[in-house]
């Protein structure tokens, strides 16, 4: 039976009009646990706010954790690009120290002219080099949480995720359920299709907290196409039997809602986790 689940926005609630640092208040007040705040355009977020945030989150008993910049490829065949990108995630885990973010979440990298193999190799080799570097710098308190990916094009399908936290220290998994649905081209559909990824995790990784991400999603052929929110039903994944296995499986979990009603839909979620919840205690 479930341990605890938090529910929470990818970003600033949609009707939030304060400043970054004491959103957590927020979120609270709309009844939700969980912030992942997101650098998705750079690490702009400096020192002070950072700590500002850390401290609004503990306050509010809200667990944070952070969105590594989108522009990360660690297996281009450029090595300019995998510099920058090896900067961007050094740049990310200092900040997350200064939030307290219990993840770094970041999409590791493409294929381009690469089999999957030869983009592993690159990408863990620069991984090697990201973690050498924060060393050097002291910086300890993070933990990288590479995202399985919703295109086909992309390095992070799941057994290539959990051969990188198998591969490194300071690595945690980041599942996003449709991502895995989309690039698999409509593969969950009912529980027990939750149920074999959670178990491959289960026999595979030691997982003390599952991260997820959590959105109906839209594909093609290729992959990922577009979010869509909880209403839109003709997309999947489903919702209940996510909630079921999450409340079956007994870990505890932090599930992100990435669907463009992020905050509204973060509570429906939540909701639905509790009726579950209640109905399973009768």
């Amino acid at each position: 039976m479930s341990k605890k689940i938090l529910f929470g926005p990818a970003g600033n609630p949609i009707g939030y009009k304060g400043k970054s640092p004491q959103v957590c208040t927020y979120i609270a007040e709309e009844g939700l646990d969980a912030y992942e705040y997101q650098a998705t355009y750079g690490v702009k977020i400096g020192e002070a706010s950072a700590r500002e945030l850390k401290k609004n989150s503990e306050e509010n008993k809200i667990r944070v954790s952070m969105h590594a910049p989108y522009y990360i490829n660690l297996s281009s065949q450029d090595p300019a690009v995998i510099e920058r990108s090896i900067e961007r995630l050094v740049q990310s885990a200092q900040a997350a120290e200064w939030l307290g973010a219990y993840r770094v979440v970041f999409h590791p990298g493409f294929y381009t002219k690469y089999s999957p193999s030869e983009a592993m190799n690159v990408c863990k080799t620069a991984i090697g080099d990201i973690l050498d570097k924060l060393d050097s710098l002291g910086i300890k308190k993070f933990t990288f949480a590479p995202e399985t990916t919703g295109k086909r094009s992309q390095l992070g399908n799941l057994e290539e995720i959990v051969e990188l936290c198998q591969s490194f220290d300071h690595f945690e998994p980041t599942i996003d359920f449709a991502h895995i649905h989309a690039r698999e081209r409509g593969s969950i559909k009912n529980a027990d299709d939750y149920v074999k990824i959670l178990d491959y995790l289960d026999h595979e990784l030691d997982i003390n907290i599952l991260h997820c991400h959590f959105t109906r999603i839209e594909y093609t052929n290729a992959g990922e196409r577009k979010h869509h929110t909880l209403d839109e039903t003709e997309y999947g994944p489903p919702v209940q039997p996510l909630i079921e296995t999450l409340i079956n499986a007994g870990w505890e979990s932090t599930v992100i809602c990435e669907t463009p009603l992020i905050d509204q839909d973060a509570l429906r979620l939540k909701s639905c986790f509790e009726k579950m919840l209640y109905g399973f205690k009768e």
